[in-house]
């Protein structure tokens, strides 16, 4: 099982705000002639960290989420009616960033398809060590100028081939030519999460170059859900992303869960603070171009009677109206369109016959 990971500068801080502050003092001066600044002073030196909106991006007012005790399955959460729990039992407030492939989607032309990576999954293909990523995406997507998305969204445990990567479900909000983008979402990746159960996830692009989960400048904010903890299966479950004063805020269930701040772009000389793109998928990572047995979502396959997992109810923040293009870069796996806010994602793989889908 991974464990969680979490200093305090402090040399030269007396010094430093004194200076802030003009208080006359020499090199050879003795700490008792240097006049401390006031408690007011000292405050207003130290900018203060963004806040979220008042209300969740789907409109309620925050409330501590439904927590589980730490190491709690995604099984016994979603039995004890429960939303989260901290993946390990070191009690760390700080996400663990974890290297691993991640997918980006923009469409049919601007997709990450396949890359290498020197990451292997727990178990590699016994015929190569040059490990292959091949990307698959049930998508729904839309051109749209936003400060940002929610949508309620499936939480699964789909079955994951032991020499494939991940398979997960997210809202992207990017930047029209899809090189900037903040995502969150769930997934089921052993090399980040050390096991085979959905846990939420945080990610961002800067001018199209990839970070790490969780982590790579992302600060948490509340005390009860960070990325990478344990989240329950087979329930639905409100994301989302919404930009505010100067910070990319995520949220999950009922809580404000930590923001990206702008100036990850902004020290790159890039604007970003409004969506042009916004993207709902699903995708899984694997070593072969058709996975055999990683299922998509919960495993069933889209269609009328929507037993499949489901990203619904997909809605923006100042934007224009929903009307999500449907599409699927893999016959492996296929959507089912049901309106223009909502779809159908995912199924069991190839080789499962589809009467022995549970």
């Amino acid at each position: 099982m991974l464990k969680s990971r979490r200093g305090l500068l402090a040399a030269g801080l007396a010094v430093a705000v004194a200076g802030a502050f003009g208080v006359a003092s020499t090199l050879s001066a003795d700490a008792e002639q240097i006049t401390p600044p006031t408690a007011a002073e000292a405050s207003a030196a130290v900018e203060a960290p963004p806040t979220p909106p008042a209300t969740l991006p789907w409109g309620e007012r925050p409330k501590k989420l439904k927590r589980g005790q730490a190491g709690a399955s995604s099984k016994s959460l979603r039995a004890s009616g429960l939303a989260a729990a901290a993946n390990d039992t070191s009690g760390s407030v700080i996400p663990k960033d974890e290297e691993g492939p991640k997918g980006r989607f923009r469409n049919a032309g601007d997709q990450l398809r396949t890359e290498k990576t020197d990451v292997a999954p727990p178990e590699p293909p016994s015929d190569s060590q040059d490990q292959t990523v091949n990307y698959l995406y049930n998508t729904g997507m839309q051109y749209a100028e936003t400060d940002g998305v929610y949508a309620n969204v499936t939480i699964s445990k789909p079955r994951l081939e032991e020499t494939d990567y991940h398979s997960l479900a997210e809202l992207a909000l990017q930047s029209a030519d899809g090189r900037q983008i903040v995502e969150v979402g769930w997934t089921v990746d052993r090399l980040v999460n050390g096991d085979d159960d959905p846990h939420l996830f945080v990610y961002h692009w800067v001018d199209k170059q990839p970070s790490c989960y969780n982590g790579c400048g992302f600060v948490p904010y509340s005390k009860n859900i960070k990325p990478g903890d344990t989240l329950p299966q087979d329930v639905s479950k409100k994301f989302g992303i919404q930009y505010f004063k100067n910070a990319w805020w995520i949220a999950y269930d009922t809580e404000w869960v930590g923001y990206f701040p702008e100036t990850l772009w902004n020290d790159k000389g890039i604007s970003f603070n409004r969506s042009g793109l916004i993207q709902v998928f699903g995708e899984v990572a694997s070593t072969t171009t058709t996975p055999c047995w990683t299922q998509m979502g919960n495993g069933k396959t889209p269609k009328k009677d929507g037993a499949a997992a489901k990203l619904a109810s997909v809605t923006y923040l100042n934007g224009p109206t929903v009307e999500l293009k449907i599409g699927s870069s893999t016959p492996a796996y296929t959507p089912y369109n049901q309106t223009l806010r909502t779809f159908q994602y995912g199924g069991p793989g190839p080789c499962e016959d589809p009467e022995d889908e549970g």
